[in-house]
């Protein structure tokens, strides 16, 4: 049986234990608006027509404080990845805004097919990329 078309990601986590740092980062560095925090668990932003989820792991892991919201505790430990869409024209602008904000470029690199990515750290260690939308095209 063929599965229902699903048509985008809605959501995507990372996990930092210091929220604040990492609110300062993703709110603030990065720009994206925050949708919602609570206390000490998670901290949340509006990425287009996605959401960016910042979980504290240890929070996470526990069962949910409210019944009529059952997600199931979850979560993940060390590093994480999320790779952000910017057109090339944008790609040196980012990097030049990442490097005046004190956040180190590791790498920037076009791949084989000819789509220009750079990666760098958040607070937390988690592995994030700006790239150009054209390193998932299909061809």
């Amino acid at each position: 049986m063929t599965p229902p078309p699903l048509s985008h990601i809605l959501e995507a986590a990372v996990y930092a234990e210091d929220l604040d740092a990492a609110e300062a980062f993703y709110g603030g560095v990065l720009g994206l608006e925050r949708i919602s925090r609570v206390s000490d668990r998670h901290v949340f932003f509006r990425l287009g027509s996605g959401v960016v989820l910042v979980f504290n792991p240890a929070l996470t892991a526990e069962p949910p404080a409210n019944p009529k919201l059952p997600v199931p505790p979850h979560g993940a430990h060390g590093p994480g990845h999320l790779c952000l869409a910017a057109e090339r024209a944008e790609i040196d602008g980012w990097r030049a805004h990442l490097e005046a904000a004190g956040v180190a470029i590791e790498a920037d690199f076009e791949w084989p097919h000819g789509a220009r990515s750079i990666y760098f750290r958040d607070p937390a260690g988690n592995s994030l990329e700006i790239a150009e939308p054209a390193l998932w095209s299909p061809g």
